[in-house]
């Protein structure tokens, strides 16, 4: 089966290899370079805590490729399985955590309960307000930078072609398959994968199918290295936005933080927005909430990006309602890093077999005209 993959940031990249694995011949395309859009804008987090529920059974399948991904692309992409703490500061954020770790057992995810005096013990110098914490062992964190062009390079040895640079013009059914008009050339096959991120609602517009999806860019942060004492992602248990900051440090010792700022619009032309330095004192007190230490510390650089947000927050994964051999993988509302390597694995088995082990019915495109 040929199969034209649309988008180069991880979920297009990963699925152009597990395709190509199972045997399709596979061209992607790129309007920039592979993993310049939302995957490298990404903070990196590989996490279950937190996700919706129905996502867990993709999340699940995710971490286990994450486990094998130098082995399997013949590289380190800097995943590290050091843990995910979340910390807890009033008694909302305690019920909030709870009452999923509670409806989340049945799906799989185990999250250890922390006391404040079991916070001191094992992560010195984290939240010393907090009064508890939920601690997830196998999650962590992996090099956004690295993944989806260790990807790609994966996918080419398998024989993918990899075309960046390539602006689509016109996407059209024919009746043999898909023809793709791009500014470079123009190619055929015979099923297309929608996976072009903020940009993939526009994609499936043209194919009939609405998808209420906002671009917006997150305020990403990274400090001057300091000594490398802080293994796990560190998150937060909270309701309040302004509060809801992360942070992890890099084995290179430099703290990469986000969040407690609002995302930004992003027009998808040119479809990068820049980090606004008058929100960095006020992140920054979010963050030391968690970390005190980072108000003494230098932050050397802030960027942004472009992330499709769509209205429930849910990704848009499966087949078309309208197009035969139209496939979409995209809308992942800022939360798709640890999803991309299942992303890729799930939809190159539903394309190759016509099913999918791995349940995806919440993420169809058709649920907004069933909702209208």
């Amino acid at each position: 089966m040929d199969v034209i993959v649309l988008g180069g940031g991880l979920m297009g990249t990963a699925s152009a290899y597990f395709l190509a694995r199972r045997g399709a011949r596979v061209t992607l395309i790129e309007r920039n370079q592979v993993g310049t859009g939302a995957t490298v804008a990404s903070f990196g987090n590989i996490r279950r805590t937190g996700r919706h529920l129905t996502q867990l059974p993709l999340a699940h399948r995710s971490l286990s490729l994450w486990g094998e991904a130098e082995k399997m692309l013949g590289q380190d992409v800097e995943f590290r399985a050091t843990g995910h703490i979340r910390l807890i500061f009033d008694e909302d954020g305690l019920a909030d955590m709870r009452a999923y770790a509670e409806a989340a057992r049945p799906w799989g995810l185990e999250l250890e309960e922390l006391g404040s005096r079991e916070i001191r013990a094992r992560f010195p110098g984290l939240g010393p307000d907090a009064i508890a914490a939920s601690f997830s062992p196998q999650d962590g964190s992996g090099n956004p930078r690295l993944i989806a062009p260790a990807f790609a390079e994966a996918a080419r040895k398998l024989g993918a072609e990899i075309i960046e640079g390539a602006r689509v013009e016109k996407v059209e059914r024919t009746d043999s398959g898909f023809l793709v008009t791009t500014s470079k050339d123009s190619f055929a096959a015979e099923c297309l994968l929608n996976a072009a991120g903020a940009w993939g609602a526009g994609i499936a517009a043209r194919f009939g199918e609405e998808v209420p999806l906002d671009a917006r860019g997150p305020q990403m942060g990274v400090t001057e290295p300091l000594p490398h004492r802080i293994l796990p992602v560190v998150g937060i248990w909270t309701r309040d936005k302004e509060h809801g900051a992360y942070l992890r440090q890099v084995e290179r010792g430099n703290i990469v933080f986000g969040g407690a700022a609002e995302r930004v619009s992003v027009d998808l032309d040119p479809g990068h927005a820049a980090a606004d330095p008058m929100r960095l004192p006020m992140q920054l007190r979010a963050v030391a909430r968690l970390l005190p230490a980072i108000a003494k510390v230098a932050v050397i650089r802030t960027w942004s990006g472009c992330e499709g947000y769509v209205r429930d927050m849910l990704p848009v994964m499966g087949q078309s309602a309208t197009t035969p051999g139209l496939f979409h993988a995209f809308g992942f509302s800022g939360h798709g890093f640890q999803l991309g390597p299942g992303v890729g694995d799930a939809m190159a088995e539903l394309m190759m077999t016509g099913r999918c082990e791995t349940p995806l019915d919440d993420f169809r495109i058709d649920r907004f005209a069933r909702a209208a």
